[in-house]
């Protein structure tokens, strides 16, 4: 099943533009799993990324990334990024923020500059706060209790969660580290690791590199296509 927005042949399509079809996929990406259903707390999971870029901001190239979601070790982040999977909320969501040499950073399907987000069902916290859901003024302001101390730590082909300087304040925007590092000691114990990249980390290196502006933004917008969550 082939993503929307990308077309699987090695040669160039007749769409042009950056709001046309990709001109070359990378790898074809997983069929859909279709509605939202859980995974036991001992199993691991697998989430599909399709992700998008035009180095030379016409022709779209598609890269297919393969993430194993850790259920055992951070149950509750690696149940809320298959559950946003899922639920579609990371069609089209572009990735707002790269830095080479350490990771690239997305998940913001509310804003798309990473102010924005939430967690995709309750865990028991509201802006950042434990506290019963009767009590959490919305939806918008539901996050993840902090699973940081798992024994998950930031090495290259891994996935994290990001949140503010506060604990508990995860929602939805995660970060994915390259193949060329080393080890992000420093946001260990801090940030959950909750998933390892199995397949096609060698793009989150070539998206790594990509050309930036202000603020760490691409200059050629890297969009995840889609996400798509194993059976």
């Amino acid at each position: 099943m082939l993503a929307p927005g990308c077309l699987e042949n090695q040669t160039a399509s007749s769409a042009t533009g950056l709001s046309g079809s990709c001109d070359l996929f990378e790898t074809t990406p997983s069929n859909s799993s279709g509605s939202a259903t859980g995974v036991g707390s001992n199993e691991t999971s697998e989430v599909t990324l399709v992700v998008s870029h035009a180095s030379d901001g016409t022709n779209l190239i598609c890269y297919s990334i393969t993430i194993e979601l850790n259920h055992a070790l951070a149950p509750n982040h690696a149940n809320n990024f298959r559950t946003h999977s899922q639920l579609g909320n990371y069609d089209n969501v572009t990735f707002h923020r790269i830095i080479d040499d350490f990771m690239v950073q997305g998940g913001d399907f509310v804003n798309g500059d990473g102010t924005g987000g939430y967690a995709a069902r309750w865990y028991g916290i509201c802006d950042g706060q434990p506290m019963n859901q009767s009590e959490c003024p919305d939806y918008t302001h539901y996050d993840v209790n902090d699973e940081a101390d798992n024994g998950l730590q930031h090495f290259g082909c891994t996935i994290s969660m990001a949140k503010t300087n506060y604990p508990n304040t995860a929602g939805s925007q995660f970060f994915l580290m390259p193949d060329d590092i080393t080890h992000h000691q420093w946001l260990d114990g801090i940030h959950t690791v909750f998933g390892t990249v199995i397949r096609g980390c060698e793009h989150i290196t070539t998206l790594s590199e990509v050309a930036t502006g202000q603020g760490d933004r691409p200059i050629s917008p890297v969009t995840l296509v889609s996400a798509t969550a194993s059976d």
